[in-house]
């Protein structure tokens, strides 16, 4: 007979591939099967941070989660107006400052400069020049640098929490 256990359910969107990509190695390295967590990640496809905070609260709208998060980048529409909607709708923002490239190369050490696009060209030999797969977080984002980038990053303190590490 199998004894039943409760799960808390987590919804993570992230703002795009890259961030998708992210979020899968997370729960590949923290969340293992029978653990009591059940965790979903979504991709907003972009268009900055509103349009991911309006996508997450549409995706709530169907499924029922006890906790909903969303990793988003804080250089496009991240203002006062979008803050209000993610707290009425009750969603955890994990802000990536200005860029999920910038937060990804100070993890590492790394200086983050520039603009996005010159962000993006310093980030990709980190991951096989191919962000959107999660396997490729593997070599340079184990869990020992990301339990060392907790004291840096806040963003990556808050996910290891809600996965709960």
């Amino acid at each position: 007979m199998t004894i039943w256990k409760a799960k808390r359910t987590l919804l993570i969107v992230g703002e795009g591939y890259d961030e998708e990509a992210f979020l899968n190695h997370l729960k590949h390295l923290y969340v293992q099967r029978g653990c009591g967590l059940s965790v979903t990640i979504k991709n907003a496809r972009g268009k900055g941070a509103l349009h991911v905070v309006d996508w997450t609260a549409r995706q709530i709208a169907n499924a029922d989660y006890d906790v909903v998060a969303a990793l988003l980048d804080t250089d496009t529409d991240w203002n006062a107006k979008t803050e209000k909607l993610a707290r009425t709708k009750k969603i955890q923002v994990l802000k990536s400052e200005p860029c999920f490239e910038a937060m990804m190369l100070r993890l590492i050490g790394r200086p983050a400069t520039g603009d996005a696009s010159a962000l993006k060209r310093q980030f990709a030999p980190h991951v096989n020049n191919d962000a959107t797969q999660h396997g490729n977080y593997a070599l340079n984002y184990g869990t020992e640098c990301l339990q060392a980038g907790r004291g840096k990053e806040l963003t990556i303190d808050a996910l290891l929490k809600l996965l709960g590490h």
